[in-house]
């Protein structure tokens, strides 16, 4: 039990208080959870995971302990990030249409671009991804709604890393685009019907009631684990903020959602995966962030760290690997 000189009388456990606070032990490279997790996996699960750049490392890590990871489309360049060809997906509002188009009829009003010098068409919600021509473009996603139908049907466990805030919205229709790049920007494609904005607690929250109801109807005996992705905005869209506090309310707003979100429903779990990283690192006076050019990304070490957690929290069958403070 721990204390505290604030509260005398009560007797914490030591997971309820900060590393190191009054007479309590320091941060030891051991992150301070609650010992019920909620759910255990083994090798045999079958887990799919889909998200933001943090999605491409625990899928990684998950292949090279010899997990079942769903890996659908692993011909495709834009599945190297999840189990599916849905290539990084940054925001809740474009996971939620993943959820759509995989099972109900999805048709935004602009579903293709054509890229107006190349005439290469893109596919607007999936980042950026390029085709020839029209007819190869459908095909293609007419195939890869059979791939993601598979994949989040025969899920045991999925994943979703939540990245950001900021989305890029059709004013006609509501559809998110993933992000304003690739050949149709740059070769000044028309923009008009879009607008940029914040989206906040409500409709995240929303987006994430949205996605469990269709996976409650196609797949209710999987469990969803929530994370939020502790890479950090490398610029912001806005005018209003600097980068640091975009990125902030980014993180913010998505732990608020994901916090009352797991607390509706059974089958919904949190992984506190930026916590370990832009909390406990620097507690135990490690940096997390990744050395050269892309710096908001996070090192290696940190990674290591929150997996190893991962594994030893959801998978105890498995070999224990304990936490080195000097790895």
């Amino acid at each position: 039990m721990a204390r505290s000189d604030v509260h005398p009388i009560h007797r914490f456990e030591s997971w309820q208080v900060w590393p190191g606070s009054y007479d309590n032990p320091p941060a030891d490279g051991s992150f301070p959870a609650p010992p019920q997790k909620g759910f255990h996996i083994t090798r045999a699960t079958r887990i799919a995971s889909m998200g933001s750049c943090f999605a491409r490392e625990i899928k990684r890590r998950l292949q090279q302990r010899g997990f079942t990871y769903i890996a659908e489309e692993a011909h495709h360049p834009a599945a190297v990030h999840a189990s599916a060809a849905w290539e990084r997906v940054y925001n809740t509002f474009c996971m939620r249409q993943i959820f759509e188009y995989t099972f109900e009829t999805w048709k935004p009003r602009q579903r293709w671009w054509q890229a107006p010098r190349s005439g290469r068409i893109q596919d607007p919600y999936r980042r950026v991804i390029l085709y020839g021509d029209r007819t190869e473009a459908e095909t293609d996603f007419a195939r890869h709604r059979e791939h993601s139908r598979r994949a989040l049907q025969s899920a045991e466990l999925l994943i979703l890393t939540l990245g950001l805030t900021e989305v890029w919205q059709d004013r006609r229709d509501g559809s998110v685009i993933s992000l304003p790049a690739g050949p149709y920007v740059n070769e000044d494609g028309d923009m008009c019907d879009y607008e940029f904005r914040v989206s906040r607690h409500a409709e995240n929250l929303d987006n994430l009631e949205r996605i469990h109801a269709i996976m409650a109807r196609h797949n209710p005996g999987c469990r969803i684990l929530v994370t939020v992705s502790p890479v950090n905005l490398w610029a912001t869209f806005r005018r209003d903020l600097d980068v640091i506090s975009a990125s902030c309310n980014s993180k913010s707003t998505l732990r608020a959602a994901a916090d009352e979100f797991v607390s509706r429903h059974d089958n919904t779990f949190y992984f506190p995966a930026y916590e370990m990283a832009a909390i406990y690192q620097p507690l135990t006076g490690r940096t997390y962030f990744a050395d050269g050019r892309e710096n908001f990304h996070i090192n290696k070490r940190t990674v290591k760290f929150i997996m190893n957690h991962f594994f030893n929290w959801y998978a105890p069958s498995e070999p224990f690997e304990p936490f080195d403070m000097n790895d």
